[in-house]
């Protein structure tokens, strides 16, 4: 990997990371999404959770960002495109990525709990998978993983 693409890498997780922060800060569990196009490292879209505000279950960060960078597109597939998640994305957020056959994912933190690419039902090892993304992670992992368990202690606190 080239060291453009690794400072592209790095600036485009900072953002994901950003996104969490800004989740946090709104009651949110804190994850960010980043979708880039790799043919110019254009972001299509870059959203935080949203499930609390929106009310609804499926509002989560990778979820809103497909679904944005699908509409800037014009197109149900993002062959060309990057995903960048501050954490493992869940069996449904797998799932989403696989169907949008995304080229590459890059994850922060693993999530041992809810995760679904790692952990849990590893979605892109199962025989029913249309599309397996590369999956790169770790990166910026131990930041996130910290904002994380900020998040739920600070829930734990008040009750």
């Amino acid at each position: 990997m080239s060291n453009v693409d690794q400072d592209n890498n790095n600036l485009f997780m900072g953002l994901a990371l950003e996104l969490a922060y800004t989740a946090f800060d709104n009651d949110e569990v804190p994850v960010g999404a980043v979708i880039v196009q790799r043919r110019n490292s254009e972001i299509l879209s870059a959203f935080a959770n949203q499930m609390r505000s929106l009310k609804s279950s499926i509002a989560h960060a990778e979820m809103l960002a497909i679904q944005k960078a699908m509409k800037v597109t014009h197109n149900e597939r993002l062959i060309e495109c990057d995903m960048y998640v501050s954490l493992e994305p869940c069996p449904m957020c797998a799932q989403a990525i696989s169907f949008a056959r995304i080229k590459n994912l890059y994850f922060a933190a693993e999530d041992e709990k809810s995760g679904g690419v790692l952990n849990g039902p590893k979605i892109f090892d199962s025989t029913s998978c249309h599309h397996k993304p590369q999956v790169h992670h770790g990166m910026m992992g131990k930041e996130s993983s910290q904002l994380l368990k900020d998040f739920f202690k600070s829930k734990r606190k008040y009750k």
